[in-house]
């Protein structure tokens, strides 16, 4: 007998691309349980499916950036803050922080379907009672119109958000006078594609002419030490942390300043959250 779970929870998190360089992600998690069923009838309840699997992800690869160690150029090493992890390829990279803010994986590179299946496996090793197998599927959200991915670290979040490298898939929709303005949300989406986007008070200051052109963001959180480092031109500085709620701000504020016209942004965090703000000119 199998039991399903569409739509059980989404996976949020970055990786490291040999083609792209560091991108956000969030997939949808369907769930599959292979079985025997009990005498009540049932293979396992419904209730405990979905935060019995979403614990584990969340305790998981959740929030974290996954790192394809066979990559070219990619190289990890211990350090005093965890684990460094370097790339030069397509661009110079470094980033440091707590072991648990990171996924390593022994592949070329990360795509959802061989991420699942390591996923499942772990999963299966240790299954509840009468549960013989999981087998989960990671789906990118189907986006009709403009959609960007992005990565970020909060400084100030009590969870994992404030693992410096980690990230999202999201929509972006943009109003004026009463309507959404397609090539407005294809613009600002094609601006914020693949970026890092950082609060300005994370900004290392005072740095050796080696990292000329580039940008480290540094701090301190809850859960340790955090750096980052990559080319400017993939940064994004915004003048407030990069929550969910300052980026729809932001983007209200600086979509009507260079419109010059009343603007409302719906900014998503992933999938099926996020916050909106208007703005004037």
């Amino acid at each position: 007998m199998t039991l399903f779970v569409n739509r059980l929870t989404h996976l949020d998190a970055s990786l490291w691309c040999p083609e792209r360089g560091l991108i956000g992600a969030s997939w949808r998690v369907d769930a599959e349980l292979d079985g025997e069923l009990g005498a009540d009838g049932m293979l396992f309840d419904f209730g405990e499916v979905k935060p019995w699997i979403k614990a584990r992800l969340d305790g998981g690869a959740d929030h974290t950036l996954l790192v394809p160690t066979e990559a070219p150029g990619v190289s990890v090493q211990d350090v005093p803050e965890g684990l460094c992890v370097r790339a030069d390829s397509p661009y110079p990279f470094e980033v440091r922080g707590p072991r648990q803010a990171f996924t390593l994986l022994p592949w070329p590179a990360v795509t959802p379907g061989r991420l699942a299946d390591r996923l499942s496996a772990a999963l299966s090793r240790q299954p509840p009672a009468r549960v013989e197998a999981i087998r989960l599927t990671l789906s990118d959200e189907p986006i009709d119109g403009a959609a960007y991915t992005y990565s970020h670290g909060l400084r100030r979040h009590a969870g994992n958000c404030q693992r410096i490298a980690h990230g999202h898939r999201s929509r972006l929709h943009v109003w004026q006078d009463g309507e959404r303005r397609p090539a407005l949300e294809a613009e600002w989406a094609e601006r914020l594609a693949d970026r890092y986007l950082v609060d300005e008070a994370d900004v290392a200051e005072g740095l050796d002419a080696s990292f000329l052109g580039r940008l480290t963001s540094r701090y301190t959180a809850a859960q340790g030490r955090f750096a980052l480092s990559l080319p400017r031109e993939r940064c994004v500085v915004m003048p407030t942390p990069t929550t969910v709620e300052h980026i729809a701000a932001w983007l209200a504020g600086e979509i009507a300043r260079e419109t010059g016209r009343a603007t409302r942004v719906q900014a998503f965090e992933g999938i099926d959250k996020g916050a909106l703000a208007e703005a004037r000119p």
